[in-house]
């Protein structure tokens, strides 16, 4: 492909999902070349290069077609999209897949002495946010009319200034809050990252090329979570054995040299295998039970 028909995906430079983003695309099969100054990775093996941008810059670049993938948080997404879609009416991103990792909740809180017996009491209160669109939704699919004091960075000490009387803002473990004599009181949006696609208009190669990406994204995320069971059992607890495996399609079964009344099972199980799983299995007659990890995966 020429440059103008390669592919770029665009991630957080430095923050909370940039490790993680970096890592997945890894894991389905991208190598890329790292420049000098770390903004844009020349992909190696495959048309599709990699930008490293500011968490808050990726759904404007996807919107504007500078980039045709994107890994954001869907907190980072929604809020652009609402401040997109007030200026140009119309304006989506498409989100191919919730990638389990990053989460966190955009939270109201409040001081920590004040009881909060619902959205209603914000009713003409001054509320300090740098999610302000986020904001604004919430409070309006609640009837509220409230001040929104819209800061770009150290919300959380906004009351003890006496600038606002509560804030909304991102909470994963509340040290943060806790600290700044704060509590998370409801909440406004639970976020993880995603994969989002933008508005761009591809040709079938182009097309082909980001589904094959699509798909090995989610191999990968699938992968994670699915574990592949080996077993020895009984052939005639194999029907009781398939019950207890967990999210198993049908498992495959081999005959045992010179046992003819036992069997092999080979399962894939898309659900988390516990220890009790295995504990079951064995009181239903199973032995050898194996337990391993799933490098790649497609369906």
């Amino acid at each position: 492909m020429t440059d103008e028909r390669r592919l770029k995906i665009a991630i957080q430079k430095s923050g909370r999902l940039s490790d993680t983003s970096l890592k997945l695309l890894e894991r389905a099969g991208l190598q890329f070349s790292r420049s000098k100054d770390k903004l844009f990775w020349f992909g190696r093996n495959l048309p599709v290069d990699l930008l490293l941008v500011r968490d808050d810059d990726i759904p404007r670049l996807l919107l504007e077609g500078v980039c045709e993938l994107g890994i954001v948080g869907e907190n980072v997404a929604a809020e652009a999209l609402l401040g997109a879609a007030a200026r140009r009416p119309g304006a989506a991103l498409d989100a191919l897949a919730s990638l389990d990792f990053g989460h966190c909740r955009l939270m109201l809180a409040l001081p920590e002495g004040q009881q909060y017996t619902g959205p209603e009491q914000l009713e003409g209160a001054r509320i300090a946010t740098s999610y302000p669109q986020l904001t604004a939704r919430w409070l309006q699919e609640n009837g509220i009319s409230a001040d929104i004091v819209e800061l770009s960075g150290a919300v959380e000490i906004a009351p003890s200034l006496g600038t606002a009387d509560a804030i909304v803002d991102l909470v994963s473990t509340g040290t943060t809050l806790r600290a700044n004599h704060l509590k998370a009181v409801d909440t406004v949006l639970e976020s993880q990252a995603a994969l989002y696609r933008g508005p761009s208009k591809l040709d079938a190669e182009q097309q082909n090329l980001l589904d094959k990406l699509v798909q090995r994204i989610q191999g990968v995320q699938t992968a994670r979570e699915t574990k592949y069971v080996m077993l020895h059992a009984p052939r005639e607890r194999l029907a009781r054995i398939t019950e207890v495996l967990p999210g198993a399609e049908t498992p495959t079964v081999l005959p045992l040299e010179g046992q003819p009344d036992r069997v092999a099972v080979h399962a894939l199980c898309t659900e988390q295998v516990f220890w009790e799983h295995l504990e079951e299995l064995k009181q239903a007659g199973a032995s050898a039970i194996l337990v391993l990890p799933v490098e790649k995966m497609l369906a």
